[in-house]
């Protein structure tokens, strides 16, 4: 999968600036790796959801690295551990505070979407919040490339913003 995005950026780079600045190799490609997470503010319900994508073989690695074990989300061998495995990883990487408190995220699961793991989370929310501050670190001990894009929606007014490994921490005012 990163290879085909790689050829993607690579031809949608060559449409400005011609086919001289295309590597001559898969060697010469600089690694791309990116999580997406989406917080939604639901007023209804009074809670924050929470989706994080990451891509399946870059958050295996990653698992097997700090938990030093053979992780297949794919197929895994037995769900409650590896339920326990991604639920433990993202809540010790994805920190929110809303209104300057912290929140506690509770996970709801994980599923797989081709060549991704959605992981999903939520939080008890009594009021709308004005301020949400983010610290996240997922796959920054792995990848010192990473790139984690972040998507906050309150009162219907969605705001984003990417970090930058070693960047960590962002900031939302509604």
């Amino acid at each position: 999968m990163v290879l085909h995005l790689y050829k993607w950026l690579i031809l949608c780079g060559s449409l400005f600036t011609g086919p001289a600045s295309q590597p001559s190799s898969p060697a010469d490609l600089h690694p791309l790796y990116v999580s997406v997470t989406e917080f939604n503010h639901n007023a209804a319900d009074k809670t924050l959801e929470i989706s994080c994508k990451i891509f399946t073989d870059d958050f295996e690695k990653t698992l097997a690295t700090v938990y030093n074990k053979k992780v297949d989300l794919f197929n895994p061998k037995d769900k409650a551990e590896a339920d326990r495995l991604v639920s433990e990883y993202v809540r010790k990487r994805l920190l929110v505070k809303l209104d300057g408190k912290d929140v506690a995220l509770e996970f709801v699961g994980f599923e797989r979407e081709n060549d991704a793991v959605w992981s999903y989370f939520q939080a008890a929310v009594p009021a709308v919040p004005k301020k949400v501050e983010i610290n996240n670190s997922i796959l920054y001990e792995i990848y010192d490339k990473q790139l984690n894009l972040m998507h906050v929606t309150v009162g219907g007014t969605r705001k984003s913003t990417r970090l930058n490994y070693p960047d960590k921490e962002a900031k939302f005012e509604f």
